[in-house]
């Protein structure tokens, strides 16, 4: 999920406020609390916090329509706000500075806002810059800046660093910022994978509506065109080869009826009539449907397993078994074997409970990585040219999953592809 140019300007919305805070909070514990005895050098670095800021913000002003890289934007932002926070904290006695934390705001909006390794390059910055500060003021090359608590002595004293309480202070800050950004970063790929699952679904279910429609248009005018040719059959009974022609027609007739209803079926999936599913059977009845035909070099063989029934609907997994063969078909324009097989899958910790698989196999091109993702989604197609549509495997997606299954894939590049059918037994108490 790509980021809009809003999220830059938030970003800047957001500083104006960071700005005010550090000039409040610079007047009011130094002023008012006496907490901080050298206030200079954090208001410099408000005031330059304010004019990166105001940069940043002209510079939105100076492209309204947008930017084309607001990833790095935010990163150069999230970088200079990274300086300044290390900065603030030096002035104000970072090893005792309860603030020290306020690292781990910068980690979530990198882990929110930028994509791939980069939330995990501003961590690092973050621990590298504080590490270099703990460090060169442990060595005396830094000098202290040390806040003027209650607690301390009056006059307060030479502070001394101890150098265990320091690793460990680094460590703890380290290991944080490393999994807040590994934490937020699996939460936002999640995220992004149940948002494009959901927009996945929303396409499908227009496309449901639409396919039924037209179904339904389809559907009415074929009892009218059943019904006269009927009677043209009636009228030509004397007449073989008129009858045979009409008994073709008929016979043509009724598998579109058929197909038009089976579309109507796709479109709602909780229609289907879910029960007591011999799989073996289906596997039988999808070769019969494919034929012999298939090209040359085309080798079909079966591997049935002792399985037992599975909760489905016996047409419709038919259906997704025959669009999942013709694929495999396609895939091996120079020859190969087909594979359709069945097996039971044991309880696993990724498989909760007994399973059914079907596995639809080829030997053929493979499936390129970055094609992976997409191929479930309405509409995408690698067959374009050849007539294909992209509706086959995001409507077999979606009846498997209507039957309370899943499909997955694996693929290998010149090895071949297989698609897999993973169905609950029938009698499976649920």
């Amino acid at each position: 999920m790509r980021l809009s140019p809003e999220a830059t300007r938030w970003f800047v919305r957001v500083r104006w406020l960071a700005c005010a805070a550090v000039f409040f909070a610079t007047w009011f514990t130094s002023s008012v609390l006496g907490v901080v005895r050298h206030p200079g050098p954090l208001y410099l670095v408000g005031t330059a916090m304010v004019a990166y800021n105001s940069w940043f913000y002209l510079r939105r002003r100076r492209r309204p329509a947008g930017e084309v890289h607001v990833d790095w934007s935010i990163f150069v932002q999230i970088s200079c706000d990274l300086v300044a926070l290390t900065l603030l904290l030096y002035f104000t006695d970072l090893p005792r500075n309860p603030f020290l934390f306020f690292f781990v705001f910068h980690m979530i909006i990198a882990s929110m806002y930028l994509h791939g390794r980069m939330p995990y390059v501003v961590a690092g910055m973050s621990i590298a810059l504080v590490g270099a500060v703990i460090l060169l003021e442990y060595v005396g090359v830094l000098p202290p800046f040390p806040l003027s608590l209650p607690s301390d002595p009056d006059p307060p004293a030479s502070r001394l660093l101890d150098g265990i309480y320091l690793l460990g202070l680094f460590v703890a800050f380290a290991s944080t910022m490393a999994m807040s950004v590994y934490f937020t970063t699996s939460i936002h790929r999640y995220v992004d994978h149940a948002f494009v699952e959901f927009r996945q679904k929303e396409k499908m279910v227009g496309i449901g509506q639409l396919v039924a429609g037209i179904a339904h248009q389809i559907a009415n005018p074929l009892d009218g065109v059943q019904n006269c040719l009927q009677r043209i059959g009636e009228s030509v009974k004397d007449d073989p080869r008129l009858t045979d022609y009409v008994q073709m027609m008929t016979e043509a007739l009724e598998r579109i009826e058929r197909t038009a209803k089976r579309v109507q079926t796709f479109a709602r999936p909780r229609g289907m009539t879910l029960g007591p599913t011999d799989v073996n059977q289906a596997i039988e009845a999808t070769l019969q449907v494919l034929g012999t035909k298939h090209g040359q070099g085309i080798q079909i063989e079966t591997e049935l397993g002792d399985v037992v029934p599975v909760l489905g609907d016996p047409y419709t997994l038919q259906e997704v078994l025959f669009n999942l063969c013709t694929n495999a078909l396609a895939a091996m324009p120079e020859g190969g074997a087909l594979t359709l097989r069945s097996y039971s899958i044991r309880r696993t910790a990724e498989e909760p409970a007994e399973s059914v698989a079907v596995d639809v196999s080829d030997t053929g091109v493979g499936i390129p990585r970055r094609e992976i993702e997409r191929i479930f989604e309405p509409f995408y197609t690698t067959r374009g040219e050849s007539g294909g549509t992209g509706l086959g495997l995001g409507l077999c997606r979606m009846m498997i999953n209507g039957m309370g299954g899943r499909v997955t894939v694996s693929t290998a590049l010149g090895q071949g592809t297989t698609f897999s059918v993973i169905l609950h037994p029938a009698a499976e108490d649920r």
